[in-house]
């Protein structure tokens, strides 16, 4: 395996979804990212199951829907059945993770816990070795197109010690700020796929933005710690 590349189309065109999923397909893209915000968990109200549905239907890529909002168990069923291939819900949105996580994987979806930057790696040490993912924000939730928090790098090499150290085969997902000049670090620090949003779809050519970020990506992949 290598980096994985999963572009977020909450930085695309909404007025042409389908064109810009099938545009970074073209260019070799893993996963295509969802976010799913509320208005209540993070402060912007964004996509629903109607548009994973529509998604799903012009694209045979993995559909990985990031849900920030609150009551994430009421919703599972339905963004599964929606299409999604994958969910992650955040630790800080539900005080029942582990029954979220296993429904996810009942409804026959990759299960995953999303942590904001300042919740603590600790939250993760019960339910580690019943993910399937863990989407590391590395960025404040609710909005594309933010900054790179500089502490990332570091926070990764912990969460890797963390999964490790509890047998956990999760994949790790750096969500936030990732470019083609961060690709390099973040990998080699411990993620495997990298969403990306305003660098691929804000950019002049999209489907290079993408290579460009994967040919970084694997740069920082063959100096990656053995595991």
């Amino acid at each position: 395996m290598s980096v994985r590349i999963a572009p977020s189309v909450l930085s695309a065109d909404f007025a042409a979804l389908g064109d810009a999923v099938r545009l970074v397909t073209g260019a070799g893209a893993d996963w295509i990212h969802v976010d799913v915000m509320d208005g209540r968990f993070v402060p912007n109200i964004t996509i629903g199951i109607p548009v994973v549905a529509a998604l799903a239907r012009v694209s045979a890529l993995p559909l990985d829907v990031h849900l920030m909002i609150v009551e994430p168990d009421r919703y599972v069923d339905a963004f599964v059945g929606a299409g999604a291939a994958s969910v992650s819900v955040h630790v800080e949105a539900t005080p029942h993770l582990h029954r979220v996580i296993h429904r996810i994987k009942e409804q026959g979806a990759q299960a995953g816990a999303a942590i904001n930057p300042a919740t603590p790696l600790v939250a993760l040490e019960e339910i580690a070795p019943e993910l399937d993912i863990v989407l590391l924000m590395s960025v404040n939730p609710g909005f594309g197109g933010q900054t790179f928090i500089e502490g990332t790098p570091d926070r990764l090499r912990r969460l890797r010690d963390l999964l490790d150290r509890r047998g956990s085969a999760a994949l790790v997902v750096l969500d936030g700020g990732v470019d083609e000049q961060r690709a390099e670090a973040v990998v080699e620090s411990g993620a495997d796929v990298l969403v990306a949003g305003a660098a691929i779809f804000a950019a002049a050519n999209p489907a290079a933005a993408l290579r460009a970020i994967r040919a970084a990506g694997e740069r920082g992949w063959t100096r990656r710690p053995a595991r």
